[in-house]
């Protein structure tokens, strides 16, 4: 009743704030539909309320009533810094606007020495760059080994999607049979199409390459003494002294060992005879009294699993009877709450908070409908089995979970402050997310995710030290209020704005006890690259941008400040993403580049690709090549401010097919944000059009940071007449129909070009790129967000449904008496 009183005595109040926030860009909400519940100084959505009572608080020792009043005590204290950051982002692009136009005006040359040094000094002038304080020294303590000193691959997956939860979290280890055969990496054999017989030998052959790929690889990693891999017949622990090694019958009759023996790490099940003699006897003698057992490697501090099993189809045709060869894969997972996720409001928020918490306390489960029969999915446990010396031990069975939350831009409207102004959005985030980790910190989950007592936060879309100061702050006041060592929450920094790049090393310094990542997040780096010169000129092609000065400079510079301050041990440095998903052949060849750059992660687009990926962190000594790249001369900074502006203008037809392909990425992806509730999906190709600069049949992932890019570029283009308003929208238009077809079997599809007026997705498309040059930073949330609340609006509600978080999944339940909300 209170609350009730309250919302019909304040809602012409609230409606007025919101609007003025709107206007100054510090909100993407839209004015609540119902009552809010009141939790001292704040108004609760009903759902976040709900999923704080049920699924975030038991279990921790902490109220809800505490939860909110930690929020409360949050926003009263740092929101006046987020606003004046965000105040500071708007009068530092004002002034570079006015810089460009000058310089534009006199027909400056801004490739030139000259106009990078007055470009450098002008930034210093306005504060843009900060003063050089010298070298630093990450000091950060408790991370975990994944983190710190093992380099693998790392998975982004979405919190919305259960399914794809489970399987990141479980891409610790993958089957690099099955990632070979279910990808181009082995080429398709078959001589004849449609002929069974043919299909049948080209699955022979398949298989074969299979196995000679896993032998080569093995032979690569693992060498032995004397022989191949494809010579060996059976193997096994034996123990010489106190200590086992590895035991290899070569078909030879010979034995052998590996060529570095403490790559043998340990061994579970029954494998081999105890001497050489019996393996002899054995081996064709008896074949009924089979191997079966896993043998463990390790290589540059990843595993690597030889599962024998002779008497499974893929072992009877090893003459080892290796089964599969199982690779520690993905060894950090990070949980998306930003760029990958569709959280227009609060009900969404609700059911990504309630993924968290379960991730955390190891509960999560999906149910798999597949060819008639129900399964049941959830998280692996830990592996275990018997070293060298005979001691049970064990390997995570998952991967260590990182999350990433919302950036200082944005504000959530499930929460509002006692004068109707929405709170932001990372403070929620941060709050939930330490609060979940509690469970994993006490030691009441039921799968540990970090042995070193750590919870890993990256934090997106900071500009400069100044924001990484704020989110120092904030870290450390959750800390402050739920009782935890100083520098527990661990920072990882995205380094994808031009502020944050031109100033990385002041950034990691306010940071330095509790930083554990940097990221060239290059996407939305090219994104805020292009907005941020905006008005100095038209930019390059966005296949071209890859090629630019700044870029090549930007890529180099993130490895090389993260090895000078110390990162190697410490923490990440992460470089370069494959969002190609089914080309897997192309992957093999060309991400090598990143650990040879230097860097000890890089992101993947699936488990399988994490399998394959994990392959050149065995061929590429990263910890070895960095002591090579730190000793090489540093990227100057003023090779990044040379922006990528066209030389010369391309030929009309180049202009239009470069718009095609850019409407093509952005309606494909906004359709599916704003209708269906999809934060990341694969753009496929069609009427050789290339999804966002791919190959023709080659679909990519897309996500916000690609729309931001491509809304950006076209927008840029626009403002200075490269096209035009009519033709921009006859592309859409044209590109609305194709994206229809496209999209025609999905389920409840509504055909944008059935009413391109009243369609959501159309229209927020083509808003973004008329009014991008005006956007903040090129973002694309607010309008998005916006666009699905009026989407979900609109949807008719056959029967309402309420969510019930409980500890293990969310069950849904008829909606329950008006009178408990």
């Amino acid at each position: 009743k209170e609350a009730r009183q309250w919302w019909i005595t304040n809602r012409k109040l609230l409606e007025r704030n919101l609007r003025q926030l709107r206007a100054m860009n510090t909100t993407r909400a839209v004015a609540p539909r119902e009552p809010y519940i009141r939790t001292g100084g704040l108004f609760v959505h009903p759902a976040l309320h709900r999923a704080v009572e049920e699924a975030i608080c038991p279990g921790t020792g902490f109220s809800p009533t505490y939860f909110w009043s930690c929020l409360e005590r949050i926003t009263a204290e740092l929101r006046p810094e987020v606003e004046s950051c965000l105040a500071f982002r708007d009068k530092m692009q004002a002034q570079v606007d006015e810089f460009y136009q000058a310089k534009a005006a006199t027909g400056a040359d801004f490739t030139s020495a000259q106009q990078r040094a007055e470009s450098r000094a002008f930034l210093r002038e306005i504060g843009y760059m900060d003063p050089d304080g010298g070298s630093v020294s990450v000091t950060t303590q408790f991370v975990d080994p994944e983190v710190a000193t093992i380099p693998a691959p790392q998975l982004l997956v979405p919190l919305d999607n259960v399914r794809y939860l489970i399987n990141a979290v479980n891409a610790r280890w993958g089957s690099l049979y099955d990632a070979l055969r279910g990808f181009d990496v082995i080429p398709d054999v078959g001589m004849l199409k449609n002929n069974p017989a043919s299909n049948s030998c080209s699955d022979m052959l398949r298989d074969e390459a299979v196995l000679e790929f896993g032998n080569r690889l093995l032979d690569e990693i693992a060498p032995l003494c004397t022989g191949y891999w494809s010579e060996v017949v059976r193997l096994w622990p034996k123990f010489v002294g106190n200590a086992q090694q590895l035991e290899v019958l070569l078909r030879s009759g010979s034995c052998t060992s590996l060529r570095r023996p403490s790559m043998f790490v340990g061994s579970s099940g029954y494998l081999g005879p105890p001497d050489a003699a019996a393996a002899k006897q054995m081996t064709n003698s008896e074949p009924q009294l089979s191997d079966k057992g896993k043998i463990y490697l390790s290589h540059h501090g990843l595993h690597v699993i030889l599962d024998i099993d002779p008497g499974h189809p893929d072992g009877q045709r090893a003459p080892a009877g290796i089964r599969d060869i199982i690779m520690e894969s993905a060894l950090t997972t990070i949980l998306d709450l930003e760029d990958c996720v569709a959280t227009a409001d609060a009900e969404d928020k609700a059911r990504v908070y309630a993924n968290l918490c379960s991730i955390y306390r190891g509960t999560l489960e999906a149910t798999m409908h597949q060819n008639g029969e129900v399964s049941t999915h959830s998280l692996e446990r830990d592996l275990w089995f018997r070293n060298v010396e005979g001691k049970a031990t064990s390997l995570p069975g998952r991967a260590v979970c990182v999350v990433r939350t919302a950036g200082h831009h944005l504000f959530s409207d499930g929460v509002l402050d006692e004068q109707g102004k929405p709170v932001p959005e990372g403070f929620l985030d941060c709050l939930v997310t330490v609060a979940a980790a509690l469970h994993d910190l006490r030691g009441t989950c039921r799968f540990s995710n970090s042995r070193a007592g750590s919870i890993y936060i990256v934090k997106p879309k900071m500009h400069g030290a100044r924001e990484v100061t704020l989110t120092c702050r904030l870290f450390g006041l959750a800390e402050e209020l739920f009782g935890l060592r100083r520098n527990t929450v661990k920072l990882g920094i995205m380094d994808e704005e031009r502020r944050t790049s031109m100033n990385l090393r002041e950034c990691i310094r306010v940071a330095s006890n509790r930083v554990f990542f940097i990221n060239s997040g290059f996407m939305d780096r090219t994104g805020d690259e292009i907005h941020t010169c905006m008005l100095g000129g038209p930019v390059v092609c966005k296949a071209d941008i890859k090629f630019q000065r700044w870029f090549t400079a930007y890529l180099d510079a993130n490895v090389e400040v993260g090895l000078f301050a110390g990162f190697p041990g410490r923490g990440q440095i992460g470089r370069g993403s494959w969002r190609k998903p089914d080309s897997m052949k192309a992957m093999l060849e060309a991400m090598i580049a990143e650990p040879m750059a230097g860097a000890s992660t890089a992101w993947v687009p699936s488990p399988a690709a994490a399998t394959l990926h994990s392959i050149h962190y065995h061929r590429v000594d990263v910890m070895a090549r960095q002591m090579q790249v730190a000793v090489r001369q540093p990227v100057p900074v003023e090779d990044m401010l040379e922006p990528p502006f066209l030389q010369v203008p391309p030929a009309k037809e180049v202009i239009m097919q470069e718009v095609r392909e850019n409407a093509l990425s952005i309606l494909s992806y906004i359709v599916k944000w704003v209708d269906f509730g999809i934060g990341c999906t694969k753009v496929p190709d069609a009427g050789g059009v290339a999804a966002v600069g791919g190959a023709v049949g080659a679909g990519l992932m897309v996500d916000r940071a690609t729309l931001r890019i491509c809304s950006q570029l076209l927008a840029n283009w626009l403002l200075h007449g490269l096209i035009t308003k009519s033709e921009l929208v006859q592309v859409f238009r044209e590109t609305a129909d194709l994206v229809d077809q496209q999209n025609s079997s999905m389920p409840a599809y509504r055909p944008m070009t059935e009413d391109l007026d009243g369609s959501e997705a159309f229209q927020v498309a083509l808003q973004l790129v008329v009014d991008g040059h005006r956007s903040p930073s090129g973002y694309v949330e607010r309008a998005l967000c916006d666009a699905r609340i009026r989407a979900k609006a609109r949807m008719t509600v056959v029967e309402p449904t309420f969510v019930t978080f409980e500890a293990t999944k969310m069950v849904e339940e008829a909606p329950p008496p008006m009178s408990r909300l």
